[in-house]
């Protein structure tokens, strides 16, 4: 996977909206907040666009997103916001500038379509976290946000989260991918569909019926979506929905079913998604995952460390593949004699 650069003083970011509408009172303060890390701040032209719910027309965010991802001096891309709408776009989006000049894309909720589409044809890592929209809670800068700030300027987080109910102990390697529920169910199947092969993968969701929830999970277990899977991180699954005659069992409830018949490890509690304290998890990233009865974590693995280790495995396969190589040149030149 590539790795974005680490942001520095004076770098250049953007704000554009992908999604649900925002207003300059909301992203005043953010742009504000940008500048206080040291980031120059620019937004998309259509920014404060509007088309009923849309930020503007899908032309119009299109427009802004595509101009962020081209311009080799923008650094990172923040998503104002989620909601819907981000799908309407991926498909007409080049990302060939990303891959020129690597930048963090940042986002959560909606902005899934981003990172599933991204790590399944870019190769690229990019940031699951809190949005401009939550960057203040109370009229107060978010924790969350300082996190933010830390990870984009380098700083690689470790999470020590205590293990919520259902969850299950066991060690995992592998990349981190995934986002929001409702999102990954419904790319299945077309070209942003997620690859959980030994993978560790996050979920999270807002506003569902649980009926859904146990929908969505059916339809990842009959893909063989969760057979494969290294280890399963759960987040918030958060005001959730039930009908008239109850659904009898929480969302977490429904997860941990989904999963029982697997033995890799399972973390529930997790503080990502829709909730107050959105960490943000770098995805494309390899970490570990320990779970254990009282006490889990979750660590990032430095992308030199990664890379080395790669290169560790594939060594011995180099130096395999030189030697017949090498017979098979002396084969041939035997022959030509």
């Amino acid at each position: 996977m590539i790795t974005p650069p680490a942001l520095k003083t004076g770098d250049k970011v953007a704000i554009v909206a992908t999604a649900r509408k925002v207003s300059r009172t909301e992203m005043e303060p953010v742009v504000e907040m940008l500048q206080s890390w040291g980031l120059n701040v620019v937004t998309g032209e259509h920014l404060y666009s509007e088309e009923n719910q849309f930020a503007g027309s899908d032309e119009q965010r299109h427009s802004d997103l595509q101009q962020m991802l081209d311009d080799p001096d923008v650094r990172a891309i923040f998503c104002a916001r989620g909601g819907y709408g981000t799908v309407r776009l991926i498909d007409q989006t080049d990302f060939a500038g990303l891959l020129r000049h690597p930048k963090w894309i940042v986002g959560y909720s909606d902005i899934t379509v981003l990172h599933s589409h991204l790590h399944k044809h870019a190769g690229i890592e990019t940031l699951h976290a809190t949005m401009p929209i939550n960057f203040f809670d109370n009229g107060q800068p978010a924790a969350s946000a300082e996190v933010l700030r830390k990870t984009l300027f380098g700083e690689i987080p470790v999470y020590t989260p205590k293990p919520a109910v259902f969850s299950r102990p066991g060690n995992a390697r592998g990349q981190v991918i995934g986002g929001n529920l409702s999102i990954l169910y419904s790319l299945a199947a077309t070209p942003s569909d997620i690859d959980t092969q030994g993978k560790i993968l996050f979920i999270e969701d807002l506003d569902e019926y649980l009926y859904h929830i146990d929908r969505m999970m059916m339809n990842l277990k009959r893909s063989n979506k969760l057979a494969n899977l290294a280890g399963l991180v759960v987040g918030g699954m958060s005001d959730m929905r039930d009908n008239a005659v109850p659904y009898g069992k929480t969302a977490e409830e429904i997860i941990a079913d989904a999963v029982k018949e697997h033995s890799f490890p399972v973390l529930f509690g997790f503080p990502a998604g829709h909730l107050k304290d959105n960490m943000p998890l770098i995805l494309g990233r390899e970490a570990v995952l320990e779970v254990g009865p009282e006490n889990a974590s979750l660590t990032f693995i430095p992308p030199a460390a990664s890379q080395a280790g790669t290169m560790r495995l594939l060594k011995p396969l180099l130096f395999i593949s030189a030697f017949f190589a090498l017979i098979w040149l002396l084969y041939f030149l035997l022959l030509g004699k």
